[in-house]
């Protein structure tokens, strides 16, 4: 059994997770680099730290997830916290402008294929990264779980029409406001077992996901998923927020 914590943090060679990842490295945790390409995973994990470790996980595919499980099982015997932070905002089509992506997300216009890829990572991306490492979850004395959110999935905010924002709910909103119920159903379910799960939204970040029209740096946005990976038993669960405090559902 390893002495230290552990965390995995999913999506992890680049952007929010990348910078979520050094940040819990900096307080003390094994972190595991979760990334799709284990060769990205293994340089990134060199900038992490001293013991932070790439794992090759893809999230929309059940056999690479399990193979994470297992190595996780057998080289560290346990898992403190998880961060899900693996997410799309589009189907990967190269050239395409942040303002194209945004056009093409209109649920009157979107391709049920876009749709599917979206919510593949975003949703039950989540549920199966989840379900797999909860047996390593429970042999933690205080596991958390963090998902990495958006305040553009707030059903609350976007049925507000003074938000001008909601003219850009679409298929990426749709996907996080899913991933936040799924925040909500695992939070119920694993109170009892004292497995908090929280919601963090990072803000506007400037990563990949927006084409880098983000006004956040990766540095902000990591702030609030940190700090609810290492609430202690007063912690809450179920909860959904920002580094200013709590967002509506």
């Amino acid at each position: 059994m390893n002495e230290k914590p552990v965390a995995l943090v999913t999506g992890a060679n680049k952007g929010i997770g990348h910078q979520i990842a050094k940040d819990l490295a900096g307080h003390g945790f094994t972190v595991l680099v979760g990334s799709r390409d284990l060769a990205s995973g293994e340089i990134a994990a060199k900038s992490v730290g001293d013991d932070a470790r790439s794992v090759q996980l893809d999230v929309t595919d059940q056999v690479s997830i399990a193979a994470a499980a297992e190595r996780i099982r057998r080289e560290l015997g346990r898992l403190d916290v998880l961060v899900n932070n693996a997410g799309v905002s589009h189907a990967n089509i190269p050239g395409r402008s942040f303002e194209d992506v945004v056009a093409a997300g209109r649920l009157s216009v979107a391709s049920l294929e876009e749709v599917h890829e979206v919510f593949e990572t975003n949703v039950f991306g989540v549920i199966a990264v989840t379900q797999a490492m909860l047996p390593l979850l429970r042999d933690a004395p205080a596991a958390r779980i963090v998902n990495v959110a958006s305040s553009g999935g707030s059903l609350t905010l976007n049925s507000d029409p003074t938000n001008h924002h909601r003219a850009m709910f679409g298929t990426y909103s749709a996907s996080k406001a899913a991933a936040n119920a799924v925040t909500v159903a695992f939070a119920a379910d694993l109170e009892a077992a004292g497995i908090k799960v929280n919601a963090a939204c990072p803000g506007f970040t400037s990563t990949d996901l927006n084409n880098f029209r983000g006004t956040r740096t990766v540095e902000q946005a990591a702030h609030e998923p940190v700090r609810l990976a290492l609430i202690d038993a007063d912690g809450p669960t179920g909860t959904f927020s920002n580094e200013d405090g709590p967002l509506p559902w």
